[in-house]
């Protein structure tokens, strides 16, 4: 497949990745916020907001749900946090908005799995 196909099709399986993950969320009572959040610190896959909690989530699509996890990095969650941190200092409450950091993976068969609170610390 030569490099300009395979990066449109990555493209386009990562959007599809997303929106199935975004109507995972809305079935569970989230609403959407935001899709591809672009600050000064970094871009945010998917925004939710689960009552007055805010969800930053990192999408991932492989063939497989550990495939997926394995690919994030300590530099992307350090971008995100950085990002959220941007986010929420347009919030009504600021850096006291509750929220987590969730990593949401999307397996060959486009089943979905979500990492709760997968930045730990955060």
């Amino acid at each position: 497949m030569q490099d300009g196909v395979r990066q449109r099709t990555n493209h386009y399986a990562g959007l599809a990745a997303e929106d199935i993950v975004a109507r995972s969320y809305v079935a569970r009572g989230c609403t959407e916020a935001a899709r591809r959040w672009r600050g000064r610190g970094g871009e945010i896959d998917l925004i939710l907001r689960d009552g007055i909690d805010v969800i930053f989530v990192e999408v991932k699509k492989s063939r497989t749900h550990a495939q997926a996890a394995q690919r994030v990095t300590r530099r992307q969650m350090d971008r995100i946090c950085a990002a959220a941190t941007e986010f929420v200092g347009t919030e009504p409450r600021g850096s006291l908005t509750p929220m987590r950091f969730d990593v949401a993976t999307v397996d060959a068969a486009g089943q979905v799995r979500v990492i709760a609170n997968a930045f730990g610390g955060w």
